[in-house]
């Protein structure tokens, strides 16, 4: 089969499954079920029919508000759809058709739920990081990339690395500086994709984090104290690691040592 027929395939497969990754970011917040009932109008909660329900296409043929009340629709919707459409051609074209590509997509929708929710509610559900941990360890023995000795090297010291930096916070300060779920969060994310992955993934999220933080301070006067969630740029740390942290590393290694 051509390639661009695949590639056509995989983003709309990828943005429908973004779809429903929209119900899990607003339900699971909640303790609603994911499954029942069908997703409907959040001010006139009119049940959305199939061919409102089209990711992406249906906001833009909809102009962006509820066919019946004409409420605005949030285009969080769209562009989730959009985004998870691009991860999952992304993953296609690093991985092909294999089981790395299907266990990394996987992976990686949890960690877009994770991070809007994070956003939106500065948690972590452990409804998503507690179970990820064991299928990430399960999953490494399936994986080309990884062995399960790294997944679970790659699990403690994720863990364990953020444990030791929110108790040596609290320690000196006697304030809360990390919430449980990034710790949770990222023992999970070592358990996919190993111990190297989580110190590139630590390095990244800390760059991305105080940079994002200096200029949110910056540009909305918050004081030192403004919280940032964590779990967005860990994410966005974990995601770089999969498709370009080898490469990435290799580049960094031959110009700082050549």
């Amino acid at each position: 089969m051509p390639i661009m027929p695949i590639l056509i395939i995989t983003f709309i497969m990828g943005a429908c499954i973004g779809s429903f990754l929209n119900v899990c970011i607003c339900r699971i917040p909640e303790s609603r079920s994911i499954v029942t009932p069908a997703s409907a109008c959040t001010k006139c909660n009119t049940p959305i029919k199939f061919y409102d329900n089209i990711p992406i296409v249906s906001f833009l043929l909809l102009f962006g508000k509820c066919r019946t009340c004409s409420e605005p629709i949030s285009v969080r919707y769209p562009l989730v759809e959009f985004l998870t459409g691009l991860l999952a051609l992304a993953s296609v074209i690093k991985f092909d058709i294999s089981i790395d590509f299907f266990i990394y997509f996987v992976f990686i929708c949890a960690l877009v739920v994770i991070t809007f929710i994070d956003l939106d509610h500065q948690i972590i559900p452990d409804i998503i990081s507690l179970p990820g941990i064991p299928i990430g360890l399960l999953s490494s023995i399936f994986l080309a990339s990884i062995c399960f000795k790294d997944a679970l090297i790659g699990a403690l010291i994720g863990g364990g690395s953020l444990f030791l930096i929110a108790w040596g916070y609290q320690l000196i300060t006697g304030k809360d500086g990390m919430g449980g779920g990034d710790i949770k969060l990222l023992a999970m994310i070592g358990a996919f994709i190993g111990w190297k992955g989580v110190f590139f993934t630590i390095f990244v999220a800390s760059a991305s984090g105080s940079l994002i933080g200096a200029v949110l301070m910056l540009f909305t006067q918050k004081n030192l104290k403004f919280a940032v969630p964590f779990g967005p740029f860990l994410s966005l740390g974990t995601i770089t690691y999969i498709f370009f942290g080898p490469e990435l590393i290799f580049w960094y290694y031959h110009i700082a040592f050549r």
